[in-house]
């Protein structure tokens, strides 16, 4: 350890090359905002897909589809779907989405049947501002997430348009789900009549099914399967984490191969840092011969030699993971694709982890040069040019 009378030494040894030292600092803190925005990323695609033992929805989709464009099931599926054992509620969705592509900017509307909703869905949110009883007066209404909200800039009493539609915001709700967070739920009739282009009514992109056991859901999918296996529209049944994995591989593996350029980030961290530190103490070889001549062990040379990188690395790496934080947190990115959301999560704790890695980044980077000038000897040091 070293004494915190030895700090500001240290600091001028920093400040003596202000502009070496701002390049550093500055690569530092690129290279942590990069890697803590794939950190960032890799939290929500894990909690948009985490599998818990609580989980007990089920999305009942039209076989062989994946467009919610293409997914249509008649609503009446729905009566048929509660007859069979184990399952406790069933909500027919009708999906509008502005893009079924993968995008940072895509709005999903969800067309729900009003009282159904209420009573097994709306519980499990946070109006935060507006109400449910405005939304259920208006057949135009929608209550809009929190994170779409802020997006668009939508408060209560807007007119919200996008994909075709214009809707009424009586609402701004607040979930843990990511799925609720960056959607807007209006009313299934409003959704199907917008959505009909010459068709008919009663036609719908999915089911949400609850069951009544989490350890029965596989069981509970092979029997909504089985049962409309041989209509003219069969379906394919998943748990719900499942089906949002499915509809995300695209983008998970998008992460997976992001996760190696983060990787690479802390690499070029650690080779900048070093190389800053090496020239460092090619220059200064004769000040430490002076320092050790004042009666500096080489060890406590060695030792300002590894604070020196470790400040660095944390200057750099606290702003570049602060910027990481406030960019996501401000920016509200979510990755779309299916009506889908995957969102970019912004949690402080990024920040603490980018002080971390900085932190042992640095030190790493000054360990060689540290015990190269802790072994050298005062005549050899005062040689040195």
């Amino acid at each position: 350890m070293l004494a915190p009378k030895f700090i500001p030494l240290v600091i001028k040894h920093i400040v003596r090359h202000p502009t070496r030292s701002l390049l550093t600092v500055a690569g530092v803190a690129v290279a942590m905002f990069l890697f803590c925005t794939v950190q960032s990323m890799q939290e929500g695609v894990e909690a948009a897909t985490r599998v818990t033992a609580t989980d007990t929805t089920l999305v009942v989709y039209r076989e062989n589809r994946y467009c919610p464009f293409s997914s249509r099931l008649p609503e009446y599926y729905g009566r048929r779907i509660e007859s069979i054992p184990g399952v406790t509620s069933v909500v027919p969705i009708r999906i509008h989405v502005s893009n079924c592509r993968a995008s940072l900017d895509v709005v999903t509307f969800r067309g729900v049947p009003s009282q159904p909703f209420v009573d097994h869905h709306v519980p499990n949110l946070e109006i935060v501002a507006g109400s449910v009883a405005d939304w259920e007066r208006r057949s135009d209404a929608a209550l809009v997430g929190e994170s779409l909200a802020k997006r668009r800039g939508v408060r209560v009493g807007d007119r919200f348009s996008a994909a075709g539609l214009t809707v009424y915001v009586a609402g701004i709700v607040r979930s843990d789900e990511p799925q609720d967070r960056n959607v807007a739920y209006t009313h299934l009739p409003f959704i199907q009549e917008a959505s009909r282009r010459g068709g008919s009514g009663g036609v719908v992109t999915q089911f949400n099914v609850k069951v009544d056991d989490p350890a029965r859901l596989e069981p509970v999918a092979l029997a909504i399967d089985e049962a409309f296996a041989h209509d003219p529209d069969p379906t394919s049944t998943r748990p719900e984490k499942a089906f949002v994995a499915r509809a995300a591989s695209d983008v998970l593996e998008l992460v997976s191969f992001a996760s190696w350029l983060g990787w690479g980030a802390l690499a070029a961290v650690f080779a900048l840092v070093a190389n800053a530190i090496v020239l460092a103490v090619q220059e200064r070889a004769r000040d430490h011969a002076v320092l050790q001549t004042l009666g500096f062990t080489g060890a406590l040379v060695g030792r300002l030699v590894i604070v020196e990188g470790a400040l660095m690395g944390v200057l750099g790496g606290t702003a570049g993971a602060i910027a990481a934080f406030l960019v996501v947190h401000r920016g509200r990115f979510s990755l779309t694709m299916e009506g889908l959301n995957v969102e970019i999560t912004a949690d402080p704790t990024i920040i603490v982890i980018g002080l971390l890695m900085s932190v042992a980044l640095g030190v790493g980077a000054g360990l060689v040069p540290a015990w190269q000038v802790s072994r050298r000897e005062i005549a050899a040091s005062f040689r040195a040019v």
